[in-house]
């Protein structure tokens, strides 16, 4: 029997340690990498770290480390190289020359991936574009096949006249993209402004906290949900209904440390459903080993999209998952959170944070309905803000 199955690209990850990340730091950032790679449909096969001041200007590790890594690449027959950083076109054509292999940065890993998850016409426009701003300062290097032919009279002028014809191109197909993408904004903003009357809930957090899985209880819609980073791209806006007091509850495209500046640009419109939402329900993954750092990530993202004074509740999803390592009483190891208890974290938390907090599990349907009636409270208390001479109260 013939296997028709389509074999996995093989990648091998590449950090650096610097002054900013230690090796810990690092190891966490590559273990998402890997997630990436999974997400795209690749497969990890070796991670190299290298520990320097700052990236090579040239090669972003050492030649030394470049090496090594041709030679393993060499003796594996790898199909491509993943760096941990955004790479300039310089320090892809300089590492191709030497490793002979694809070579992505993160950017162009996630760029890859929202190619693969858009599904509607939006959703596609805005990953096009992204991906339109990223390519054209990068289009020499896809020419470089024109420098090994030696003697070849004309060749080179030829291909840097072709390069200046795919710039022109790729530039028309930019404007053309955000013209298209002006003339859907102001749709959804027409949407958006139709919507005014009724309280707006955005969901916010990092990519595969469960945002979609909580969406899909709160609202009774089915919702796409994997555990796989950017499962979903396009915002979805559904009516919810908690003791008759309606509102408009909204799913977002998650987060992710080093999001692309030319991705957060492209879904302005997906991202004004935040800025313009009357609360936002921050999830967190607190079984993920560094969720804190990803809690600060979803808080600068907001900042940087001028959506971090609004209301928030902070939620604690998937603490079924959550596991720690018993603490010998007598053992002097400082106190951290891989020994200590749920719900000693969850002490920790509520009386640290100035925001409402709850901690539960939407697959064990955990702390849901204390969930619902939070919402409800936040709901009713922006609805008498909003219309005073209205009484509501709980059927």
């Amino acid at each position: 029997m013939i296997d028709t199955s389509q074999k996995k690209e093989t990648a091998i990850l590449i950090g650096l340690v610097t002054g900013d990340q230690d090796t810990g730091k690092v190891n966490e950032y590559l273990d998402e990498l890997a997630f990436l790679v999974d997400t795209a449909g690749g497969l990890p096969v070796k991670r190299f770290t290298q520990k320097l001041d700052y990236p090579d200007a040239r090669s972003y590790v050492g030649k030394g480390k470049l090496d090594e890594i041709r030679d393993f690449i060499n003796a594996n027959k790898v199909d491509m190289a993943i760096f941990d950083d955004e790479l300039s076109p310089s320090q892809i054509r300089n590492i191709e020359k030497v490793l002979q292999c694809r070579i992505l940065d993160r950017n162009n890993l996630i760029l890859d991936i929202f190619a693969r998850r858009a599904k509607t016409s939006y959703a596609k426009t805005q990953v096009e574009l992204a991906q339109c701003e990223y390519l054209l300062p990068r289009l020499t290097r896809m020419w470089t096949h024109l420098e090994k032919q030696r003697g070849g009279i004309g060749l080179r002028g030829p291909g840097e006249q072709e390069i200046e014809t795919d710039r022109r191109i790729l530039r028309y197909r930019i404007s053309l993209l955000k013209k298209k993408l002006t003339e859907i904004d102001k749709q959804k903003a027409t949407q958006r402004k139709n919507r005014r009357q009724m309280v707006r809930i955005a969901l916010v957090g990092y990519t595969n906290v469960g945002k979609s899985t909580i969406m899909n209880l709160l609202s009774k819609s089915d919702l796409f949900a994997e555990n796989k980073l950017f499962a979903t791209l396009d915002t979805t806006v559904r009516k919810v209904v908690i003791h008759d007091l309606p509102f408009l509850l909204t799913d977002t495209v998650g987060f992710i440390r080093k999001l692309p500046h030319s991705l957060i640009e492209s879904f302005k419109s997906t991202l004004d459903e935040v800025r313009e939402a009357d609360l936002l329900v921050h999830i967190a993954d607190i079984s993920h080993p560094d969720f804190e750092e990803q809690i600060n990530v979803v808080k600068q993202t907001l900042t940087d999209i001028g959506a971090s004074d609004k209301p928030t509740i902070i939620l604690f999803n998937k603490t079924d998952l959550y596991s720690h390592i018993e603490k010998d009483p007598d053992d002097l190891t400082p106190v951290h959170k891989k020994n200590i208890t749920l719900e000693e974290m969850e002490k920790t938390w509520v009386a640290k944070s100035n925001v409402p907090s709850l901690f539960i599990s939407a697959t064990e349907n955990l702390n849901i309905e204390r969930l619902k009636e939070m919402i409800y409270n936040e709901v009713k208390s922006i609805r008498i803000k909003r219309y005073p001479s209205l009484e509501w109260t709980k059927s």
